[in-house]
């Protein structure tokens, strides 16, 4: 229980940091896009590489990668059809649809698993499911509708091309590809990448913090009931869909407990920074983060009490 309170605590902290820093003004007024857009392009890719190419192949090709699969996407996916049904913007769609079933594994989810659940190979199915595919297909998809409306054509060559264009899903590849083969670069290639990587976490914490200064009451701005029902997926829907399905499979005790737990790990943090970087559900992204991390601290203590 106290591991959960230590990895809030942390992340807190770092956000409200941020949000010092954008209330003093001392970065300027451009400080959100360009931490944002240096942690999606630079930093992010570097921590992506150096988490999954260092990963126990074993421990994340496991029943856990599946009950991850199943609840992230049956999430999104139950978020678009909320937004077919109300005719919301495609562009905050796509962004609504991730923060409904990605979750913050990386910076709130490796330390909670660790102190909780006292296994640190708990999120690495986690991580390989939202690295390899749920961020990957999301930023394909962001950048044909950022594509579309900026009127460059479309053609299904750059369509299926742009994977390859997109530094998560080539940092990403690249860390499979190192983790099957067994073969890891040597420390002087890896130690400015670890360096750069320490960057991704603390900068999408800082522009999260920044952009909250000044910032509406959350659900403003036309997107009350999208936040609600991603709130409502994120925080409730993910985590029962996730316990059903490794029920099916079969888990129990500390197998269920840690996909319960990951499950119910709040919307992650970079959100914010693809909605940035594409310029498409800025507002849901940014409330998002806040709300089903307020959130999610009752609904994880309560996973803890009743599968523990």
């Amino acid at each position: 229980m106290t591991g959960v309170l230590d990895g809030f605590l942390v992340l807190a902290v770092v956000v409200a940091v941020g949000w010092g820093i954008g209330r003093s003004g001392i970065l300027g007024p451009s400080a959100v896009e360009v931490l944002s857009r240096a942690a999606f392009f630079v930093a992010s890719p570097a921590l992506l590489f150096s988490t999954i190419s260092t990963s126990d192949v074993h421990a994340v090709f496991s029943g856990a990668l599946l009950v991850t699969a199943v609840s992230s996407t049956a999430a999104c996916l139950l978020y678009l059809v909320f937004a077919v049904v109300r005719r919301r913007p495609v562009g905050e769609s796509v962004i609504g649809a991730m923060c409904s079933g990605y979750v913050n594994a990386g910076n709130l989810g490796l330390p909670i698993v660790t102190y909780v659940l006292k296994d640190p190979s708990a999120i690495a199915p986690v991580l390989l499911f939202q690295l390899a595919v749920l961020g990957p297909v999301g930023a394909t998809v962001l950048d044909a509708v950022t594509s579309r409306e900026s009127g460059r054509r479309l053609s299904v060559l750059r369509t299926a091309s742009a994977p390859l264009r997109n530094p998560i899903a080539i940092a990403t590849g690249a860390g499979l590809v190192v983790a099957f083969t067994g073969w890891h670069p040597p420390e002087i290639v890896m130690a400015p990448v670890h360096l750069v990587a320490g960057i991704a976490v603390p900068g999408m914490l800082l522009a999260f913090g920044i952009s909250l200064h000044g910032a509406a009451r959350p659900g403003r701005g036309g997107t009350g009931v999208p936040l609600v029902v991603v709130s409502v997926l994120k925080n409730l829907g993910q985590p029962a869909i996730a316990v059903a399905t490794g029920t099916a499979l079969g888990m129990s005790g500390g197998a269920l407990l840690a996909v319960a737990v990951c499950a119910a790990l709040p919307t992650a943090q970079n959100m914010f920074a693809y909605a940035v970087r594409y310029r498409q559900g800025q507002s849901l992204a940014r409330d998002a983060g806040l709300v089903t991390t307020v959130v999610s601290i009752p609904v994880m203590i309560g996973v803890v009490a009743l599968l523990a």
